[in-house]
């Protein structure tokens, strides 16, 4: 077993990888990475110099900008999101998710939040592919719901391609399979408890396709004693409350990523009946600590 640990997309990363020789795998491991760090410098909305900025920039303009195919692709893949969850899932709250910046400890004015709300709406955006743009001025692009996920099924991959056969890419807990351990025997995931996130709520086995959780217990802040999530609702304008965590197994990182996404942005009723309407396998821990869902534990 060859071990590649690195931190990426502002969390820790692993490339696991079981291969006869250390040399193919270290080929593999480093095509890999620097594939990830190619994503990560193009669509980072930290950065003011990548080409995520650069579209950003070019809100209220009128400037067409083209896309190539793999930006198309994604941008399909919202549109599609963004349909399915009746707007909850929306590329272009940008302005919103910057303005609740959680390092800041404030809860921003209602002036505020409708501000920034007034810059936010897919259905606002022209997109004929490969041409978008962005119509006002202050409208921001976060493709975080979709790179990360996305990323490690490019990797796995890239490392199949390599001739690697068994391995698993883990982007800070979002996991593609490269392939089964080499008897054949699938790979013990462990979901993380919200509570104590130190700590494995539940294990699970993993034989191919991928694994992604959703969740706000890493990532929140406490004001005047309420709890205020990472993950903003774009249609109300503020931090939505909803599972601890929810977790989803699919044919590919990407979609488990998606389906956990949009079950964490419906709330407990409605994301609910949405995981069980999907069909995939899936767990949701609530803010009490009970489990529901399909997914068998290992």
């Amino acid at each position: 077993m060859f071990r590649f640990p690195f931190t990426s997309m502002g969390c820790p990363c692993e490339i696991q990888i079981e291969a006869g020789l250390e040399r193919a795998a270290n080929i593999a491991a480093a095509r890999a990475q620097a594939d990830i760090a190619r994503l990560d410098e193009k669509y980072s909305h930290y950065r003011d110099d990548n080409w995520l900025a650069h579209l950003c920039a070019s809100a209220g303009s009128g400037t067409r900008i083209e896309v190539d195919e793999e930006t198309a692709n994604l941008l399909d893949f919202a549109d599609t999101l963004h349909r399915q969850s009746v707007g909850r899932f929306d590329i272009t709250a940008g302005a919103l998710t910057k303005l609740w910046d959680l390092q800041s400890g404030r809860v921003p004015e209602l002036a505020e939040i409708d501000a920034a709300r007034a810059r936010v709406g897919w259905q606002r955006v022209e997109w004929t592919r490969p041409y978008f743009t962005l119509p006002l001025a202050g409208m921001r692009i976060d493709l975080g719901g979709v790179v990360k996920e996305y990323a490690a099924d490019r990797a796995a991959e890239i490392c199949r391609h390599a001739q690697i056969a068994h391995g698993v890419v883990d982007l800070g807990g979002d996991l593609a399979l490269i392939g089964a351990h080499a008897d054949g025997s699938a790979w013990l995931a462990g979901i993380k408890s919200p509570a104590h996130p130190q700590k494995v709520y539940a294990s699970i086995e993993l034989a191919r396709g991928g694994l992604a959780t959703s969740g706000d217990y890493e990532r929140a802040m406490i004001v005047d004693g309420k709890r205020y999530s990472h993950i903003v609702d774009p249609v109300g304008g503020y931090p939505i409350e909803s599972f601890a965590s929810v977790s989803v197994i699919a044919d590919s990182c990407l979609v488990a990523g998606a389906a956990s996404t949009l079950a964490m942005l419906l709330g407990t009723s409605e994301g609910a009946i949405y995981l069980r309407e999907l069909g995939l396998p899936w767990l949701c821990i609530d803010q009490a600590g009970r489990a529901s869902g399909t997914l068998k534990m290992a």
